[in-house]
């Protein structure tokens, strides 16, 4: 939905004066991170001074309208996160990622604040989509908590608005592998391809108990095919290139959208959405993050091995989509060449301020001068002149450490001194501390080959990253939503449990979702 959103703003916003006004004033939006404690986190630039984005796309089942209150089947207040989907464009666009983390995820949940400072979510353990009664931005300190990535933006869609972007860009296809009904979201189509628009594409993108396994899973690998399909519908179909579906598309995507600050202006989606266009179809990955049963309660998740894997290869900016930028294209690996060369005298481009950024410096070597010699390189480097020697101790692994609200400084010294990103960590001091372990002994630049670093492993080869994560390409054609085959829909009149083509066969005077 971001893709829709973001692009047809994108292209519909120079359009004039009035058109500005009127899309700017559908735009609703609420704080970034609502957690009683720490931040959204920031992103740390690469070596060009570029960083990456990750949105997270939240999905609401808000009742709160009388429209939405209609779709849904009740009413009433609060609302829960049906869809989580992180969004990562990597900092040279050339790539993106989407991971989707199921709503029937239990985790450490954080405690949640409104703009006053009055508690309106207690930390607890649960499912992670009951953060949205505390707000989006609530849902945002959750998923930073899970993952440990920067946040940047949030855009939450409600009902209405996944009903109106689809009729805006003329249906989206898609293909079920059987006859499907799921009488819970209504669901009910035959054994094929199918354009679905309005209230049967909000049907599909909520239908769980039809696919898989009946639980989320199935649901988050059926939201990707809709999804590509949508980026493919949006590039290819002319929509782009018909100033009515646009104009269409961008008055339905803006009034659906609740944003972030940073977002809530025409001109700051604009800006998302050329970094978003950027990225070709087969270089955006969709995933599933990897989960495990919740031996306590079957139809509840866990995180699953190698999930921490993957969270960390996003947060190393590492594409999962295979390969670098695509051939020839130059300018996703290194900025723009400037028109003239500089003259000789030119100073290099300025690197990142430093100058705010002091750090304690802690020997844990046992060799006499260590803390001293870095503290000199650091200084050098731009570092505050603050920057000094704590006390010595002894550690095998050198770390960088932070408090809240401090990790993107933090990983801006161990990029200074060539430490790997996993090297930083949360702290529980009130500074940052640079500690030097038993595997950095002489020098002021972190050996490469160091043993027990991630600096000594090349990045995880991306289908070793997505082991046990339902993963697919934007541009792939190929895939259909996998209906389900084992007793996860029930009927009145008939006892006990069916599959999804069951009902199908026994619901005749149901009528299809679409032809």
């Amino acid at each position: 939905m971001l893709w829709t959103a973001a692009g047809a703003v994108a292209l519909t916003a120079g359009a004039g004066g009035y058109l500005y006004y009127r899309l700017n004033a559908n735009i609703q939006n609420a704080p970034l991170f609502a957690g009683e404690e720490g931040d959204a986190g920031k992103e740390v630039p690469d070596a060009f001074g570029r960083t990456p984005i990750n949105v997270l796309v939240i999905g609401s089942d808000s009742r709160d309208n009388p429209e939405d209150c209609q779709i849904g089947g009740d009413c009433g207040g609060g609302a829960n996160a049906d869809v989580n989907l992180l969004l990562h464009v990597s900092a040279d666009r050339s790539n993106a990622t989407v991971m989707s983390i199921p709503r029937d995820l239990v985790t450490d949940l954080p405690g949640c604040k409104d703009k006053s400072g009055k508690s309106v979510f207690k930390a607890q353990r649960g499912m992670i989509n009951s953060t949205l009664q505390g707000g989006p931005g609530c849902t945002v300190a959750a998923v930073r908590k899970l993952t440990d990535l920067p946040i940047d933006h949030f855009v939450q869609v409600n009902f209405t608005g996944v009903i109106k972007m689809s009729d805006a860009v003329g249906g989206v296809p898609v293909c079920v592998s059987d006859n499907v009904y799921d009488p819970y979201s209504h669901l009910r189509l035959t054994k094929g391809e199918h354009t679905l628009q309005g209230m049967a594409a909000l049907q599909f993108v909520r239908t769980r108990h039809g696919f898989g396994d009946g639980t989320d899973t199935g649901r988050s690998s059926a939201q990707h095919l809709f999804l590509g399909s949508m980026v493919r519908q949006l590039k290819g179909a002319g929509t782009l290139t018909d100033p009515g579906k646009l104009l269409s598309l961008a008055d339905a995507a803006t009034k659906a959208l609740t944003v972030d600050p940073g977002l809530d202006g025409i001109t700051k989606l604009v800006g998302l959405g050329q970094d978003i266009s950027k990225v070709p179809s087969e270089r955006i990955t969709f995933t599933t993050m990897q989960i495990v049963h919740d031996p306590a309660n079957d139809s509840r998740r866990l995180i699953g091995p190698g999930a921490t894997e993957l969270f960390r290869a996003i947060g190393n900016d590492q594409s999962l989509s295979g390969g670098g930028p695509p051939p020839g294209d130059t300018a996703s690996t290194a900025p723009p060449a400037p028109a003239d060369p500089p003259a000789p005298s030119s100073a290099p481009p300025a690197g990142p301020d430093r100058s705010g950024i002091t750090v304690v410096v802690r020997n844990g070597t046992g060799v006499t001068g260590r803390a001293k010699a870095l503290v000199e390189a650091l200084r050098q480097d731009g570092f505050a002149k603050g920057t000094d020697t704590g006390p010595s101790t002894t550690a095998e692994h050198t770390a960088v450490t932070h408090p809240a609200g401090k990790e993107a400084e933090a990983q801006q010294v161990a990029a200074a001194l060539g430490l790997p990103a996993s090297a930083v960590q949360a702290g529980k001091g009130s500074s940052i501390e640079l500690l030097i372990g038993a595997d950095w002994t002489t020098g002021t630049s972190y050996p490469a080959g160091a043993a027990g670093t991630a600096a000594s492993a090349p990045p995880a080869d991306p289908k070793t990253l997505l082991k046990g994560a339902d993963a697919s390409t934007a541009d792939d054609t190929s895939g259909c939503a996998q209906v389900g085959h084992e007793g996860t829909v029930s009927l009145p009149g008939y006892r006990g449990s069916m599959t999804p083509v069951q009902a199908f066969d026994r619901s005749k005077d149901v009528p299809l979702s679409a032809p």
